[in-house]
């Protein structure tokens, strides 16, 4: 009997739609972005996705500030950059966001190390490594005393930030 009603219950998610557990699944930052935004879109096709908010432009920069709204930062900071170059060239995590080995602001680097066995540390520079699956992107560790205070995925070739 239990088989039957699991059939049944199968078969009623596959005539709904999406099943419940996808639909609640939180995106993670990475291997290509976050979510629908996708690294490399342009401004406007990542505007077209809802998920983002201007929050600066400048004429003269070769980059523009925006926020997820899932994810909204204070007054002086954004949660991505947009490149006219190069599209969508750096998202920042949010609080909660995980990469998909479970990294997130927080985690220690011992547990980045862990994730990730080709880290890099060059001295005096922020950690970072390609991001597994897209070796056209790589993630950034930005850490004191030993845990992830951010963490960021870019675009190879990203003119955002340095």
């Amino acid at each position: 009997m239990k088989m039957l009603i699991a059939a049944v219950a199968g078969g009623a998610m596959l005539l709904a739609g999406t099943p419940a557990l996808a639909q609640t699944a939180k995106p993670t930052l990475g291997p290509y972005g976050y979510g629908k935004v996708k690294l490399g879109m342009s401004a406007k096709r990542a505007g077209a996705t809802g998920k983002i908010t201007l929050k600066w432009r400048d004429r003269h920069s070769a980059c523009s500030g925006w926020d997820l709204k899932s994810h909204p930062t204070g007054k002086d900071s954004v949660g991505l950059y947009i490149s006219r170059k190069r599209g969508v060239a750096v998202i920042f995590a949010g609080k909660g966001m995980r990469t998909p080995e479970g990294i997130g602001i927080g985690s220690t680097m011992r547990q980045v190390r862990a994730a990730y066995p080709k880290l890099k540390t060059p001295r005096g520079l922020n950690a970072y490594v390609r991001v597994p699956g897209n070796n056209k992107a790589f993630y950034t560790f930005f850490a004191d005393k030993g845990r992830l205070e951010q963490l960021s995925i870019a675009v190879s070739g990203q003119d955002c930030v340095s």
